[in-house]
């Protein structure tokens, strides 16, 4: 099945939706970072979240969505640029095995506001560096990732919102919808549609979620519905790390720091977070880091003192 976002419109209703369904990108994210299970299906369902948030936004740039937490997830992050590339990790808190056990069912509350000081961050980042991002930061407030976003959406955004997901070890699924706000203040031409499409979102089961594709996902749903306005695209996992990026990062650090884990191991191995990429870098590497043309060996200078 091929990773596809879709987009529709029931304009009596004055109501949009979008479908998605990861396979492909999801079983490549899964594959890069073993965790418990109830932790990466949260994690998946945020993906899903995300692509069905960004999608909704009218912005050049890239939407990053995060829940800090103070269980035993620290962390969850994902990316997703408008083209439909996305990227995401989890970090767990360092008392934690990833293959300890955990309850099939632990809602993603228990996971990262076990102590009521979780929180939700959503940030804007615009492709033009000269823009400012934006960025909203509220406290954690729901069970699930779908309540936490409708109720990010109610509050932040006062978008009427409605959002089920769900995510197994293999694919990734979700549904969203948003009441319009109507034309020139008229009242939509269906005054109980919002309230019938919800009802009707209400019976989709975690397995059509995940298995059904979006085409097969509406007609079970909304076939009675006069939709019109469909549009598809492709959507795929893409880190965006690179040798480079690293390289500027250990720049950063300078070349004393660099040489002081020098002096404790052969090279420097960086591993990215979100693809699992390892990046080594041995003293040779690490000396043409801070070499600019015709200059002294920072390096070298800073081993031998």
């Amino acid at each position: 099945m091929t990773d596809t976002l879709h987009r529709f419109l029931i304009r009596p209703a004055a109501v949009r939706g979008e479908v998605i369904t990861l396979t492909e990108s999801w079983r490549e994210i899964v594959a890069r970072h073993p965790i418990p299970p109830p932790v990466r299906d949260r994690l998946g369902e945020l993906c899903a979240a995300a692509l069905l948030l960004a999608a909704t936004i009218q912005f050049d740039g890239q939407v990053i969505l995060q829940i800090h937490g103070d269980g035993p997830v620290a962390i969850y992050v994902v990316e997703c640029a408008r083209n439909g590339h996305f990227r995401a990790t989890v970090q767990l808190r360092d008392s934690v095995d990833p293959q300890s056990p955990m309850a099939p069912d632990t809602p993603l509350s228990a996971l990262v506001n076990a102590n009521g000081r979780g929180r939700f961050v959503v940030t804007l980042e615009p492709l033009d560096r000269t823009q400012p991002v934006t960025q909203g930061i509220v406290p954690f407030e729901g069970e699930s990732v779908a309540e936490v976003l409708e109720n990010y959406m109610a509050r932040s955004e006062q978008v009427p919102t409605r959002i089920w997901l769900a995510a197994n070890d293999t694919q990734v699924g979700g549904l969203l919808l948003q009441r319009l706000p109507t034309e020139g203040g008229k009242p939509a031409p269906d005054l109980d549609g919002w309230g019938r499409l919800q009802l009707l979102g209400e019976t989709v089961t975690p397995s059509e979620l995940c298995t059904l594709a979006p085409e097969q996902l509406l007609h079970r749903l909304f076939w009675q519905e006069a939709s019109n306005d469909h549009e598809q695209r492709a959507v795929r996992f893409a880190c965006r790390c690179s040798r480079e990026r690293v390289a500027d990062m250990l720049r950063m650090l300078g070349p004393e720091e660099i040489a002081s884990i020098l002096t404790e191991r052969p090279d420097v191995e960086v591993r990215c977070e979100f693809c699992n990429q390892p990046y080594a870098f041995d003293a040779v590497d690490c000396a043409q880091l801070f070499r600019p043309e015709s200059a002294p060996d920072e390096l070298s200078a800073a081993i031998r003192h």
